[in-house]
């Protein structure tokens, strides 16, 4: 028995007293025992113990001692065990957040339902705490910044995070006057959702001087290697760059070696050895000859292969397809025409639907497509039927003021535990769209879930399923669910599946798309925007389309604006 671990569990007793809203006397006399227990040498615990007058001790009662008595002599405390498995297990990790003790996180749990560290980042990326008591606006900002110190400290980045940092190096690597080539690799290039660190590759005929650039750039936090051809920094987010220079002419085989997922590099090494050639990172050779490729094109056509995209190099089938020739031409930014599922000052968002409107105008959408939350989301200020049926109004005034651009009327409303939607179909029959969403019941047993989704595609009223999986990245999982069934069910009553932007979902997953588009199932690329800045987000949610095989007729916002109103119209 270590008196450390004896007093962790006395201190972390009376924080789980404390969330489940215990008197503060109780938790307090865990708190002040903890403290003793600290202050005692070991064998002078062991004694009092086993003398059976630890009792004796100011502060500490019958109750505690017996309680510390069962954790000496068995190594184990049923009370603590029983105690934290009535507390679900997110919030002892929500409480390492700076600035947020029990009695605030209590309160996340009791009002917003928030039981993992995912949960609050979404909240508060929601603007759900602004109007909280005892939260605001400032409050909400510190707790971001708590949660991103907290996840920079476990190595795993959300991939917009490390493609913005990773972006930074490659303008600063482009500064370098005797430049060759440079371009980001691994898994940012093939925009993976999660990334752990940052790679770069560069040519330079003095790669010395390129990496000595490196490792200066200014902010850097640590130089973890610097040699003449490779270097590795660590920045101020807590996240590692690694930066390879080679030869000019090495530069398309190290770009594809240090992008392909291990999978994809093992399958091109076994093809390039079942044509009599190898491949490593600094070349690709008939014996010793180098086969000499100009860029990545010409080495993967040296393979006859067509171009793979980056995004498809995961050892995923890419390479039979690329030797058919049947790689299909992937989604472009430039073909989204607009976007849905976009949050108002009705609800949860930051701005009024003009202000939407106008930025949408001035970056070249064709269409904006509204959809606040519905009356059961009262954590995010859904709407009650009142203020929907305001906003359509307003929404109309503003399509005869800005004629220029399509408003469409939808709403994100709430999947309930039954399967039925959140307002009754006289006020859905009113909008242009609707999307329909699981915000709570999370955790359903998967027979359950499958009968509330499987219910919810099957109302005529619904045209596109929200974030399909529910996942949050880097905190919780997907809700139990058979996919299968899911897609199924989406082609047979022409449901759009959703593809959430957000970078803390990019949900559906880019591992079930290939299957999306096999069913001919549209996919809509949304941004699940609640402030002007997330808009940009669209970016990502193009990025995953693509590494989910998506082409531009694979997805619904490629529409123009009428083929859009006409399919509302229709539908």
């Amino acid at each position: 028995m270590e008196k450390q671990g004896l007093a962790k569990i006395l201190e972390e007793i009376g924080v789980l007293l404390e969330l489940q809203g215990e008197s503060s006397f109780k938790s307090r006399a865990y708190y002040n025992a903890a403290r003793i227990i600290e202050q005692m040498g070991e064998e002078e615990l062991q004694e009092l113990v086993h003398a059976d007058k630890l009792r004796e001790v100011d502060g500490i009662g019958e109750a505690l001692n017996e309680k510390i008595k069962e954790y000496v002599f068995t190594g184990f405390l049923s009370y603590y065990e029983d105690l934290k498995a009535s507390i679900p297990d997110g919030l002892l990790e929500i409480l390492k957040v700076p600035g947020l003790g029990p009695r605030k996180v209590k309160a996340l749990y009791e009002l917003l339902e928030i039981t993992t560290l995912a949960e609050l980042e979404y909240a508060c990326r929601e603007n759900r705490l602004v109007s909280l008591k005892g939260f605001g606006a400032k409050t909400q900002d510190n707790i971001l910044a708590g949660i991103e110190f907290l996840r920079h400290s476990q190595g795993k980045y959300f991939y917009k995070e490390a493609k913005q940092i990773a972006d930074h190096l490659l303008e600063k690597i482009r500064e370098f006057p005797d430049l060759g080539e440079a371009g980001l690799a691994g898994s940012i290039r093939r925009c993976r959702e999660i990334v752990k660190d940052i790679d770069l590759v560069a040519s330079a005929h003095d790669p010395g001087q390129l990496t000595g650039l490196f490792v200066k750039i200014p902010a850097v936090s640590a130089v973890i290697v610097h040699g003449e051809t490779k270097a590795s920094i660590r920045l101020p987010q807590g996240i590692n760059a690694d930066l390879r220079v080679v030869k000019k002419e090495e530069f398309p085989y190290a770009l594809h070696h240090f992008t392909g997922s291990k999978e994809h590099n093992t399958a091109m090494r076994q093809r390039a050895k079942s044509m009599g050639m190898k491949i490593n990172e600094y070349g690709l050779f008939r014996g010793n000859e180098l086969v000499r490729c100009r860029d990545e094109v010409e080495f993967f056509n040296v393979l006859n292969l067509s171009y793979i995209p980056p995004e498809l190099r995961e050892g995923t089938s890419e390479i039979e397809a690329a030797a058919k020739g049947k790689l299909p031409p992937l989604l472009e930014k430039e073909d989204i025409k607009g976007v849905f599922h976009v949050h108002s000052h009705y609800s949860d968002g930051m701005n009024s639907l003009e202000e939407i409107v106008l930025y949408c105008r001035e970056y070249g959408y064709e269409y904006v497509g509204i959809a606040d939350h519905s009356q059961s989301a009262y954590y995010a200020g859904g709407m009650k039927e009142n203020e929907l049926l305001r906003q359509i109004e307003e929404i109309e005034t503003l399509q005869e003021r800005y004629p220029d651009i399509g408003i469409f009327c939808g709403v994100e409303s709430d999947i309930r535990s039954d399967g039925s939607l959140d307002y009754d179909n006289a006020i859905l029959e009113k909008l242009d769209f609707v999307i329909a969403s699981v915000h709570s019941g999370l955790k359903m047993e998967k027979d359950k879930m499958n009968h509330r989704l499987l219910k919810a595609l099957a109302n005529p009223r619904v045209t596109m399923l929200g974030h399909p999986t529910n996942r949050l990245l880097l905190g919780r999982d997907s809700s139990h669910l058979d996919m299968e069934k899911i897609l199924h069910a989406a082609r047979e009553n022409n449901v759009i599946l959703e593809l959430n932007a957000s970078p803390a979902r990019l949900d559906l997953d880019w591992r079930y798309l290939k299957k999306t588009k096999e069913l001919g199932v549209q996919v809509s690329i949304n941004p699940d925007a609640h402030q002007l800045e997330d808009f940009q987000d669209t970016d990502y949610g193009v990025a995953i389309a693509r590494k989910g095989w998506l082409e531009k007729k694979d997805v619904f916002n490629t529409l123009t604006r009428r083929q859009i109103a006409e399919y509302f119209r229709k539908n």
